[in-house]
């Protein structure tokens, strides 16, 4: 390989890291919210499932949001913001949905015996298109400008096969770190049996935890997109106040403008979604059916291992 190529993969590879690095937090969002669309399952489908899953969100970003954004930023800009903000709804929809369930509220969906595997990969694939856009986008914006259509897709490659892979390698872990422990458990030597134990009793609490987690970041991203894509299309109050919120905040720190920012999209993310549900409700209810709004994932309410 020459000296030039070299230097060429160098850059891409810099400026992938340098991008991606402001979608971080989306990418943790990510990675929260997709181990509930795999607890229930048999153990010995946990990883194929997560492997289906991640082969969608590759599918996601290499077929339709790397050529989508290209192009739409290329020809019509103004679009973007549209599409982002009903992405940004339907994340709200899913996350205050499950906010009703962990309060008992319930609609159309009870408990059907064996989990459907394939509406678990196709709702886990839908929420990840949404999550994975707006990781391209926030890192398609962060590259520097006047770069050529070769580099800028080269270097979308580069973070969506990164992305990809931290995300779906940590749900991996997540997954079968209870089985990680079991084994552990059986170890002859008595402190890796007692640390294997100690995994394993801890992990339904710790999966409660990335469930919740999960279902707070669907209604953060959500809220988010939402309120920032609302200025970019000219209904500018809802950037006025998350920017009177930053300058108000800004002596504090960046970390207490973050946390109020997130507290304020959540809030907002949870009363579109709720609002969402109600109509949607409403219409059905109009036409004598009752929606299913699952798609195969575990409720909040209702993890175990």
């Amino acid at each position: 390989m020459s000296v030039g190529l070299l230097a060429v993969v160098d850059d891409i590879l810099s400026a992938a890291m340098k991008a991606s690095a402001k979608a971080a937090g989306v990418v943790i969002d990510d990675a929260a919210v997709t181990p509930q669309y795999v607890q229930g399952i048999t153990p010995a489908r946990e990883l194929p499932v997560v492997g289906k899953i991640a082969l969608g969100s590759l599918a996601n970003k290499f077929l339709i949001i790397i050529p989508a954004a290209l192009l739409l930023t290329a020809f019509a800009p103004w679009v973007l913001p549209y599409l982002l903000i009903l992405g940004g709804a339907y994340l709200c929809f899913e996350g205050a949905e499950k906010v009703l369930e962990w309060f008992g509220v319930q609609h159309g969906h009870a408990d059907e015996g064996a989990r459907d595997e394939k509406k678990l990969v196709l709702g886990a694939v839908r929420t990840d298109l949404i999550l994975s856009t707006e990781i391209m986008l926030i890192s398609l914006a962060s590259l520097e400008k006047g770069l050529d259509i070769w580099a800028t897709l080269a270097i979308l490659a580069v973070i969506a096969l990164m992305m990809t892979g931290v995300v779906y390698g940590a749900v991996a872990l997540l997954v079968k770190i209870d089985d990680i422990g079991l084994k552990m458990a059986k170890n002859p030597v008595r402190r890796v049996r007692h640390t294997g134990t100690r995994i394993v009793r801890s992990m339904p609490a710790v999966f409660r935890f990335i469930s919740v987690l999960g279902t707070v970041a669907m209604l953060w991203v959500g809220g988010h997109l939402v309120l920032v894509n609302l200025g970019e299309v000219g209904l500018h109050f809802t950037t006025d106040v998350l920017h009177g919120i930053e300058h108000a905040l800004e002596p504090l720190g960046g970390f207490v403008v973050w946390v109020v920012e997130t507290i304020v999209s959540a809030i907002a993310g949870l009363a579109l979604g709720l609002l969402i549900v109600g109509i949607v409700v409403g219409i059905a209810r109009l036409f004598g059916k009752t929606p299913n709004f699952h798609e195969g994932e575990e409720s909040p309410a209702d993890v175990h291992v």
